[in-house]
């Protein structure tokens, strides 16, 4: 008898995009770098992307979100390239997901869900996991009508009045049940954290904080200045949880260096909201060093990405440190960046608050070092 191999190496999803350009956008990320960075993230979360599908509108069908030309487009597109994923470059509706789902018979997710979902492979601690649990069930809660959509394409009769409905009660009421405990259990965390802050507070340790786009290179930054040893991995939101290291400067009192939560275009709020209590690390911090990785091509954007969310958390009024990362990406020698440092501007940098560096090479990690002395009375 011939002997079979089994491949238990599971398919990769193969996926399309689709996006819009809606008008009145100028000046902000075009649709071709935003749909650059979808990719990115979908192939973090193990999709291989095989086609795109854009459009420009004056805004989104509310029933839809493409028009009817291009979501003919979409569905002759099958003819040519299988695919079993498509992915929106924006929320959609609950009713916008349903109606889609039904014309498309694939599988259909916006990049609220796509976050969501990396997060939640990145997640490793109890209260990382509880923050991805709780945004999860936020986003599903306005969508459960559409899990029970195969009994309304039974086309009605015995067997299918009632039920659905009493069902989809049912898991709203577990889910809200769960949503509750969730809550409290992070309530719980927070205020540990809290007592923590107060004691460090109290101890009069200076704290700083980084933040800055995902994969900008805080984590990096934190091994190169708090001689830690944070897994790091060139993947969005590889760092969700907060890590905390001590750090000595020019022999003054030990202050502590945070890492926290990447921030990227189009943050669902839902995550935000999620993980207010790890985020709380932002509002107790006496400095922030704002990481921004200058070798990106939309660098500028990213950095104003940044400061929008900071101003929506009220952190906008708090002293900040532009820290202008991966010049080694740029610049052969570390004199060739030296030469740049006093000539980079940066959305709304301000030029005696901007320091160049590359946290991989350790390039001006001394400058940095000195800019952040002098805060500490």
């Amino acid at each position: 008898m011939s002997k079979q191999l089994l491949n238990t190496v599971e398919d990769r999803e193969r996926a399309v995009l689709v996006g819009i350009e809606c008008k009145g956008t100028k000046g902000e990320w075009s649709l071709a770098s935003s749909l650059q960075e979808l990719e990115q993230l979908a192939s973090a979360a193990g999709a291989q992307v095989v086609g795109r599908i854009i459009q420009k509108l004056d805004k989104p069908s509310h029933t839809h979100y493409l028009g009817l030309g291009k979501l003919n487009d979409l569905i002759n597109l099958k003819r040519s390239i299988y695919y079993d994923t498509v992915i929106f470059n924006d929320e959609l509706s609950p009713s916008q997901q349903r109606n889609l789902e039904n014309v498309l018979n694939v599988k259909v997710i916006d990049r609220t869900a796509l976050i969501i979902d990396i997060f939640a492979h990145s997640a490793h601690t109890r209260e990382g996991k509880l923050q991805v649990e709780l945004a999860q069930y936020e986003y599903l809660l306005p969508r459960l009508a559409g899990q029970w959509g195969h009994l309304e394409r039974l086309g009605g009769g015995i067997g299918t009045r009632g039920p659905g409905e009493a069902q989809i009660e049912t898991d709203r009421r577990l889910i809200r049940n769960r949503i509750r405990k969730i809550k409290r259990q992070i309530e719980d965390i927070r205020k540990h954290r809290m007592l923590y802050r107060r004691k460090r507070q109290s101890s009069d340790i200076f704290h700083i904080a980084l933040v800055g786009y995902t994969n900008a290179g805080k984590s990096t930054l934190l091994n190169a200045l708090g001689q830690s040893n944070v897994i790091i991995d060139n993947k969005p939101f590889s760092t969700l949880d907060p890590v905390t290291r001590k750090l000595n400067i020019q022999n003054k009192k030990t202050i502590l260096l945070s890492d926290t939560v990447g921030f990227i275009h189009k943050l669902p709020l839902l995550i935000v909201e999620a993980f207010h209590a790890t985020l709380e690390e932002l509002e107790e911090a006496d400095i922030l060093l704002h990481v921004v990785d200058i070798s990106n091509i939309e660098a500028v954007n990213q950095s104003i990405t940044v400061e929008k969310i900071l101003n929506d958390l009220n952190l906008d009024k708090k002293p900040c440190i532009t820290v202008i990362n991966k010049i080694d990406l740029l610049f052969d020698s570390y004199e060739e960046a030296e030469a740049m440092n006093k000539i980079f501007t940066l959305g709304n940098c301000k030029p005696d608050m901007t320091v160049v560096i590359s946290a991989q090479k350790r390039w001006n990690l001394d400058k940095l070092m000195d800019k952040i002395a002098d805060f500490i009375t």
